[in-house]
């Protein structure tokens, strides 16, 4: 036979007990979160590190350096610096995409170099879906002090242009 207790009979926290632990409750996880070292995502950066996506199966390195594999579409955009968002002249920026029939293939990959105020342009077909895949189009970019970065760009459907700028971390956050 199982006995249950009326509210009554159940005992009582006291006022000390429910309103003290709280407050020490909440300065021990402020404390915890103040000492604990920010990792490179969590640093207060001037300008949000671009987020990096997959790299996919498909990466070759040493593309052709051009800035054309097609018409119809332009990629745009400046490679910046997280810290200060100051651009990032010469920075190498590698792109592949899918061809117009869907299939990733060599004349779809291209290599080229940021400018002086670290600006960047790209023209091809539209991109193309692959597989279940919505279209996109692969970037990996490095430049010297800087974390090496690779993501995407979703081109928005029938637009004939995209702007897409690439935020780098620099190591010295990193290490």
């Amino acid at each position: 036979m199982q006995m249950t207790l009326s509210w009554r009979q159940k005992p009582m926290i006291s006022f000390e007990q429910r309103f003290i632990k709280i407050p020490i409750l909440l300065l021990v996880s402020l404390v915890t979160l103040w000492l604990a070292p920010l990792s490179a995502a969590e640093q207060p950066f001037a300008c949000a590190p671009t987020l990096e996506d997959e790299m996919g199966p498909f990466y070759k390195p040493g593309a052709p350096y051009r800035h054309s594999v097609g018409t119809g579409y332009l990629l745009f955009g400046t490679v910046k610096s997280a810290e200060d968002c100051s651009p990032i002249p010469a920075a190498t920026v590698e792109l592949w995409m899918t061809g117009p029939e869907g299939r990733y293939g060599d004349e779809w990959w291209a290599t080229l170099f940021s400018a002086k105020n670290g600006t960047y342009y790209f023209t091809s077909h539209a991109a193309t879906e692959f597989g279940s895949r919505r279209p996109h189009i692969h970037i990996r970019v490095t430049a010297e002090g800087f974390k090496p970065m690779v993501t995407q760009h979703y081109p928005v459907k029938n637009a004939g242009e995209g702007q897409f700028d690439l935020v780098l971390i620099p190591l010295t956050v990193v290490e």
